[in-house]
């Protein structure tokens, strides 16, 4: 079953689109690493406007190792900022710090969607690490050919489909976010129109890896549901 050949296509597919959105990002990071803004300001010190801005005052601004390991932690209110992005003066670096402040304000206004994604990730989490079991021994027991294993194949789908719903609830928190972060540049007056246009292009394309996840999980999921009989009949 692994040596499957729909299954390498649909692992292959998800390399593949994975692969492209994390180079496209990096690509796009690089580029407008190189152009500085004409305030001068760092990422970090953007960030610290953003957050006064919205009188945010409990969270803190932390610089990390790694590239584009940015991110927010609303566990702790810790913005962490990688040194590509906490030191530097680019439209990349204004558009990423600006990103994860829209997820401190987020937190912030109570938005819905972060909220649920944050309970969510035991879930997935949970769902993820069993899934692949259950789906399996359903498998050998024959799918839907006996009340067992027609059991156990739903319950692997639903399980995996829990890491599933996490990649779709991803999409609008993501977007939400850097939909603040361009407003919040632009209304703060931290960057020009050029600047601005360069930053929602980083921003553009951070959006393809999770989407690329949000796709390679859902025709995973469909594959298995296919490949145990519970979508378009059994499949030997």
């Amino acid at each position: 079953m692994l040596f499957d050949p729909l299954n390498l296509f649909v692992i292959g597919i998800g390399i593949a689109l994975s692969l492209c959105a994390s180079s496209i990002t990096k690509s796009r990071f690089r580029k407008y690493s190189q152009y500085t803004t004409r305030s001068r300001m760092t990422g970090a010190q953007v960030a610290q406007g953003i957050l006064d801005d919205n009188n945010i005052r409990d969270v803190r601004i932390e610089r990390v190792g790694g590239e584009l390991t940015d991110h927010y932690d609303p566990r702790t209110k810790t913005l962490r900022l990688s040194q590509s992005v906490h030191d530097s003066n680019s439209m990349a670096a204004f558009g990423v710090a600006a990103h994860e402040v829209g997820h401190a304000i987020q937190h912030a206004k109570s938005y819905a969607m972060l909220s649920f994604r944050s309970a969510w990730v035991p879930v997935a989490n949970m769902g993820g690490g069993l899934s692949m079991f259950v789906i399996m021994l359903a498998f050998f027991l024959g799918g839907t050919q006996s009340a067992t294993g027609a059991s156990l194949a739903w319950l692997g789908v639903l399980l995996f489909g829990c890491t599933t719903v996490f990649t779709l609830v991803t999409l609008p928190v993501e977007f939400d976010a850097s939909s603040r972060a361009l407003k919040c540049l632009q209304k703060g007056n931290y960057v020009s129109e050029k600047e601005l246009d360069g930053a929602r292009k980083v921003l553009n394309a951070a959006a393809l890896t999770y989407l690329a996840a949000f796709i390679t999980s859902l025709i995973t999921l469909l594959y298995w549901m296919f490949r145990l009989g519970l979508l378009g009949g059994r499949r030997d």
